[in-house]
């Protein structure tokens, strides 16, 4: 009888110890800012737990007890906060250092959906996690060639799918996919017309427009724009929607000077002070965008966008750098 008392007590010594292992308690620990960060960004907490229980040692690494880092996210060009240095990839390299653990979840869950080389994760269906696992290393996340069954892994053994689950009104106000925000979509020279008049009484109730009715229009942050074609400029564009060429000029932040390569984007009124939800910022990408290219490309005014950022004359950006756009 003593023995088969031992035994259960063994057994559920065993039991009590596998519950309350390093990722078990990371998940405890971590799964409501996982969840948060979900309903704010669109990652799925399942994938945020697995990478953070991966990258972190389940929060025992050296970068998440002196750093807060749980992610492994280097600092890149455009980090200015705290750093510290480690052997990774290579010698000595920095990564960030955080004031809290949370600071490092929403910075992770920023650094998938605002830079470029990640956005089409967000196009993957949310309860995907063998697509989000395997997309993440397609981008560039790790260069181990395991980092995606690592991941599923963890998911699997710790049923981390069962963060992903979330109510209809949670549903409701979940950001949409950056890409599907950031697509312009074609409209008819009536409808941008109407748009277009519309939006501009809010700010001059005297200007109104009439866009040319052969011309194929598109809309983006609902401001009505053409791609320009070759030997187009900003005056012929003008004149045939029946816009001053300083008026047309304004609404794209361009001197009288400026050349206008075909395929441009040449906006038709005022481009909005703030990009439309779910673009709350972008992060530079490689590949050196100018301010102005930014600003066009999300239908801001520059000088609205250099405001919110605090930014002067002349904008001078780097890889990694941070810009707020609402």
């Amino acid at each position: 009888m003593k023995k088969i008392i031992l035994i259960a007590l063994l057994v559920l010594i065993s039991v009590c110890a596998r519950a309350q292992g390093p990722q078990e308690e990371y998940i405890r620990k971590y799964s409501d800012i996982a969840v948060q960060e979900m309903l704010r960004s669109g990652v799925p907490a399942s994938i945020t737990l697995a990478q953070g229980i991966l990258e972190s040692a389940s929060g025992q690494s050296e970068l998440a007890r002196m750093g807060n880092n749980h992610f492994g996210i280097k600092c890149h060009k455009g980090w200015t906060g705290r750093t510290m240095h480690k052997d990774d990839d290579a010698r000595n390299e920095c990564f960030r250092v955080y004031t809290t653990a949370d600071e490092s979840f929403r910075d992770h869950s920023d650094f998938l959906r605002y830079r470029d080389r990640y956005k089409f994760l967000f196009d993957i269906e949310r309860t995907d996690y063998k697509g989000w696992a395997y997309g993440l290393k397609r981008a560039g996340y790790a260069t181990d060639p395991k980092y995606p069954t690592k991941l599923i892994k963890y998911i699997e053994d710790y049923d981390l799918t069962r963060f992903d689950v979330i109510t209809e009104e949670e549903e409701a106000v979940m950001p949409e996919a950056p890409h599907r925000i950031e697509e312009p979509f074609a409209v008819n020279s009536r409808t941008a017309a109407a748009s277009s008049a519309q939006a501009q009484e809010q700010v001059n109730p005297s200007e109104d427009f009439h866009f040319a009715p052969s011309r194929q229009m598109f809309s983006l942050n609902g401001v009505p724009f053409v791609y320009a074609v070759e030997g187009e400029t900003y005056s012929s564009i003008a004149k045939s929607n029946h816009l001053f060429k300083w008026e047309i000029l304004r609404y794209n932040d361009v001197s009288k000077d400026a050349s206008l390569p075909a395929g441009a984007i040449v906006y038709l009124q005022a481009k909005r002070n703030q990009a439309p939800k779910g673009l709350d910022k972008y992060i530079v990408a490689e590949d050196g965008e100018s301010f102005h290219d930014i600003c066009q490309r999300f239908a801001v005014k520059e000088k609205a966008i250099k405001k919110l950022n605090g930014f002067t004359d002349p904008v001078d950006l780097n890889e990694g750098d941070e810009i707020k756009l609402r």
